[in-house]
């Protein structure tokens, strides 16, 4: 390898702030939502005006999932109000467009631990991303780098899976369309064949697969061609199985579950679990180990 030091540059980082404004930001990512690394969303407008009073930065949406992201840009250090705002604003979209998923999210420059403490205690109920922004300058360029550091939700029915009303297979059946179910079938298949003492229980809001020892691996299937899906993951498998995931075009929710455990939580449809089924079965082999 080269090690001529001067391919070698030490960017000057700057406090975005200081050179330039909110409107500014809010252009580049409405024009390049990519740039977020949330999937394959698309703009739908900006500076959208509430009910309540005041403007959503910019709501982009993923069509696949049919999910809106309602965005809220804060230059600088997170603050109280703009933490509240943001919520604010996804419940008012929320309950506005009652059909689409919704997720918050924040994006500054300093995700301060204020804010880790406020979510830590709406977690359970709001779907919110945290993205950290660090611009360097380079050649008097403004280079943005993007990392998401929060991406939590745990669903009601995790939290009270032992007390989950079970049902049967023809409920889902009934309750299902059919390519979706047929999906869920692939899926269902893939998870008995792992090993020979896994186990399936139908519950009325998910469809939980086991061992003798616990839960790992969570279907909900939507009437949509979409089933949502949530693993039990052991925390020195959560970066790789995190990669394999974003090899599948994903990306995972995780929230710290258990002392040694963590849940990821991601959609998949059925030309997916066709096209990535090698990838399915390690990464449901990871959540599979977690129980054994």
């Amino acid at each position: 390898m080269n090690n001529d030091q001067n391919d070698f540059i030490i960017p000057n980082k700057i406090s975005l702030k200081e050179f330039k404004d909110e409107k500014w930001l809010q252009d580049i990512i409405y024009d390049n939502p990519s740039i977020l690394e949330l999937g394959n969303l698309e703009p739908v407008r900006r500076e959208h005006t509430q009910p309540t009073g005041g403007r959503i930065d910019l709501i982009l949406i993923d069509n696949v999932n049919d999910t809106l992201y309602e965005v809220e840009i804060q230059l600088g250090k997170t603050d109280p109000s703009h933490i509240i705002r943001t919520i604010e604003y996804w419940d008012n979209e929320k309950r506005r467009y009652p059909a689409y998923k919704h997720k918050a999210v924040i994006v500054a420059e300093e995700i301060t631990s204020r804010f880790f403490n406020v979510i830590y205690l709406l977690n359970r109920y709001i779907p919110i991303v945290a993205i950290q922004l660090s611009a360097l300058l380079i050649d008097d360029k403004i280079v943005l780098n993007f990392t998401k550091i929060l991406d939590t939700f745990i669903t009601p029915e995790e939290e009270i899976d032992s007390e989950a009303e079970e049902v049967n297979e023809d409920y889902w059946i009934k309750k299902t369309p059919q390519t979706t179910w047929e999906a869920t079938k692939m899926l269902i298949q893939i998870i008995t064949d792992l090993h020979e003492n896994r186990k399936i229980t139908y519950n009325k809001y998910h469809i939980a697969a086991g061992t003798s020892r616990r839960n790992f691996l969570w279907l909900r299937p939507r009437k949509s061609d979409l089933i949502h899906i949530t693993m039990l993951i052991r925390d020195e498998d959560v970066e790789r199985t995190m990669k394999r995931l974003e090899d599948m075009g994903l990306s995972p929710g995780l929230t710290k579950k258990r002392m040694d455990t963590t849940h990821l939580r991601f959609p998949l449809n059925s030309l997916k679990i066709e096209q990535y089924k090698e990838i399915i079965i390690e990464v449901f082999t990871n959540a599979l180990e977690s129980s054994l």
